[in-house]
């Protein structure tokens, strides 16, 4: 299943600004593919960065949110950021599924 991972930090949190929040995101990538696995994370789809919006998304295939929820503890993005997880579906499936009804 996929999710979509929203996270949102303030500036004065934002690795560009705190020595702290840098650290962690250095550290991140690794952290991520050290404990997929753990959490039931499959894949990571992608991973992009709108730096002036402190806006981070991922797009996850996982088993459960709440899986997810844990595997942000865990990698650190949550020391920092407010998260979302939504759970999101690719348009042609959804196409699929309207054509078929």
């Amino acid at each position: 299943m996929l999710f979509g991972v929203f996270a949102t930090h303030s500036p004065e949190s934002c690795p560009l600004n705190n020595k702290c929040s840098k650290k962690m995101l250095l550290q991140v990538k690794a952290k991520m593919e050290s404990n997929k696995k753990k959490y039931g994370i499959t894949k990571t789809v992608g991973f992009y960065i709108s730096a002036l919006e402190h806006l981070w998304i991922m797009i996850l295939d996982a088993k459960s949110a709440h899986e997810i929820e844990q595997f942000c503890i865990e990698i650190g993005i949550s020391t920092i950021s407010t998260i979302k997880i939504v759970p999101i579906s690719e348009l042609d499936v959804l196409l699929k599924k309207l054509k078929s009804n």
